[in-house]
């Protein structure tokens, strides 16, 4: 085992079932109880007469979108969930109360309900999250000089040259009382001499706990720990490691010869479990690709099909323009019934207009959409490969022309920034 030296502690803050926690912020009554945040796809942004849509950069991920509109407040949440007498929607945030009922992310709400029928299901409250989340960051700021925000309830720090090594226990420990007592958020702290070590030192040390691994507990804490467990061993990972008889990252640690034998990714995690690789603390980062998908009920019509992709390419040219970013790369994928999916993928380097956006994901669409006999399920739609972070060079064929329509896109954008993104829409839309 390697441990790298002189590097200081790092340490992981994440906020403990963070919509829940909201919840409970806004409605003391919930605590204690088994409540649940359910979320489901916006197809209302289909809707002819849809508004109101919001976007969101800063902290866009798993159940964050960036596009949403936010729910109205009602006295009964689970209404959000009712369409035609069915519940439907999947389940977000489970308090811990929820889980020892068995019930987990990403489970449909209509199963937690088999599983508990007296949990509480609430609806999501975007502006909520980004406020708190917000709040959070800027309180971190004062306590430690370099935040990362990895995500909307997941923070990095660096203590090295601010904290010596033998206070840390007793500074993390301070940190999440004050976070509670100043916000109101119960969160749970991991340190460890890299970042990677710390995240998974956090999930043993939730929840409202801190935890901290030093070199000479390395071993006994890392080793038993199931590979699954691991950040960045996601499902083909652990396949492939279950298919050499590796279950924990003990035995991963132990085989090194035949992990690395796997490529750069597997060499890569193999450093990460054993404490040899870490990365900077980032303040700051750049969005490298930017991206909408929706999920909704089984469609057969193709032309409807094709109106919904030009609804998707509204929005996302909205946050393009918002973005300032040229895209070069377009990817345009299409998830049918029957577990079937498709795809098409384009490369242009030319200055950004939305009506040329649109013509391109129609033309991605007509390309990918293999399975003409099978419903329709999910489109996706993304775009990466910003120029700023590539060597691509802008075409200047028809530059003149592409210039004129670039200016009426801007003047588009202005109108939807002032008025919101429904405000003007394509007539292919209507």
């Amino acid at each position: 085992m390697i441990i790298l030296k002189g590097a200081g502690l790092k340490i992981h803050i994440d906020i403990d079932c963070f919509f829940v926690s909201a919840a409970r912020l806004q409605d003391p009554t919930l605590e204690h109880k088994a409540v649940v945040i359910g979320g489901r796809s916006d197809t209302k942004i289909f809707s002819r007469d849809a508004k109101n849509q919001t976007v969101n950069f800063e902290n866009s991920g798993s159940f964050v979108p960036t596009f949403y509109k936010a729910y109205e407040t009602k006295d009964d949440d689970i209404e959000a969930f009712m369409e035609n007498g069915r519940l439907r929607g999947i389940l977000t945030t489970a308090s811990y109360e929820a889980r020892a009922y068995g019930i987990k992310t990403a489970m449909t709400l209509r199963e937690a309900k088999e599983l508990c029928p007296e949990v509480i299901i609430k609806a999501p409250n975007m502006s909520l999250y980004q406020e708190l989340s917000h709040r959070l960051h800027d309180f971190l700021s004062l306590k430690i000089p370099l935040i990362e925000q990895a995500s909307i309830d997941e923070f990095y720090g660096d203590l090295n040259g601010w904290i010596e090594d033998e206070d840390v226990p007793h500074f993390i420990d301070n940190l999440r009382h004050e976070i509670k007592k100043e916000i109101g958020l119960p969160v749970s702290i991991g340190a460890a001499s890299t970042r990677y070590i710390a995240k998974l030192a956090t999930s043993y040390a939730k929840p409202f706990g801190s935890k901290i691994i030093h070199p000479w507990e390395f071993d006994n804490f890392v080793n038993p720990i199931k590979v699954e467990d691991f950040a960045g061993v996601g499902k083909s990972m652990r396949q492939k490691l279950h298919s050499a008889k590796i279950y924990t990252l003990g035995e991963l640690r132990a085989r090194r010869g035949t992990v690395e034998s796997w490529g750069p990714y597997a060499k890569e995690l193999y450093r990460r479990v054993n404490g040899e690789s870490d990365a900077e603390i980032e303040t700051k980062h750049r969005r490298k690709s930017i991206g909408i998908s929706r999920t909704f009920d089984p469609l057969f019509d193709r032309v409807e099909a094709r109106r919904r992709v030009f609804v998707l390419a509204r929005h996302l040219s909205f946050a393009i323009l918002k973005l300032d970013v040229i895209p070069t790369v377009f990817h345009l994928s299409i998830a049918y019934e029957m577990n079937q999916k498709s795809h098409a993928t384009i490369s242009l380097a030319e200055i950004f207009t939305e009506q040329k956006f649109n013509a391109l994901c129609l033309k991605l669409f007509e390309e990918a959409d293999k399975q003409r006999r099978l419903r329709l399920i999910r489109l996706s739609i993304t775009c990466s490969s910003f120029t700023r972070d590539s060597k691509k060079e802008l075409s200047l064929i028809g530059f003149e022309e592409e210039q004129k329509m670039h200016r009426l896109t801007k003047s588009t954008q202005n109108l939807r920034e002032k008025y919101g993104i429904d405000a003007l829409k394509w007539g292919s839309e209507i």
